[in-house]
């Protein structure tokens, strides 16, 4: 790392907290829920749950017009209560609040940047503005990761230029966000992904998990 870092962004689930979230049962759930309203498309089984609720409102508009809007909100409360239900099993990995409170008496801000719906991440993190400067959730931004304005969102609200930020996080999408704005980006092992596919989609470092960060700085 050649340029100082002045603000720190993290994924959550994964990164900051247990991956605790069952994607194939919310994909399930959505793809059921689209039964109600069309036939679902063939291949959105494949895509990433936001990406299938995106996809099955633009095909239900197109094959039953008028009744995509209801689909979209009964989907986005469907993946909520999954969420939510599973941040109740789940806990912050060890060494989370210790390295938030660290990096911010060493003036470095921090933020999280994360696909997960507001009250999961309340419920798991009570706390997490007293730990962290701002915290952008899929409510907070009209297009989340991996698209880039997802990140600059936080990056806004920190006030700081992606040159002199780090992405940290257990997804190849983290590790391409954080590429696609100029970032440093991150990867850590507590989660989705080994060290081969987060090396693949361009990380800068690799580190066992995100506690760890304070050492290397």
């Amino acid at each position: 790392m050649m340029r100082p870092l002045k603000a720190i962004l993290f994924d959550f689930d994964g990164t900051l907290a247990e991956l605790n979230i069952d994607f194939l049962r919310m994909r399930r759930a959505v793809l059921d829920l689209m039964g109600d309203y069309c036939s679902p498309q063939d291949g959105m089984e494949d895509l990433y749950v936001l990406e299938m609720i995106e996809a099955g409102k633009d095909f239900i508009s197109r094959n039953s017009s008028g009744r995509e809007n209801d689909f979209f909100n009964r989907a986005h409360e469907l993946i909520s209560h999954i969420e939510t239900e599973g941040s109740k099993e789940g806990e912050l990995f060890a060494g989370t609040e210790d390295m938030l409170h660290e990096l911010r008496s060493r003036h470095i801000k921090t933020g999280v940047v994360t696909r997960n719906c507001m009250a999961a991440v309340r419920h798991l993190f009570p706390d997490i503005d007293s730990h962290c400067d701002t915290v952008i959730t899929r409510e907070l931004t009209a297009r989340v990761k991996p698209h880039p304005d997802h990140l600059l969102a936080a990056l806004n609200a920190l006030d700081t230029d992606a040159k002199f930020a780090a992405m940290v996080g257990d997804h190849p999408m983290d590790i391409t966000v954080g590429k696609d704005v100029g970032a440093y980006a991150i990867g850590v092992l507590t989660g989705y992904s080994g060290i081969v596919s987060l090396r693949e989609a361009g990380a800068d470092l690799i580190i066992e998990r995100a506690a760890d960060i304070t050492r290397l700085l």
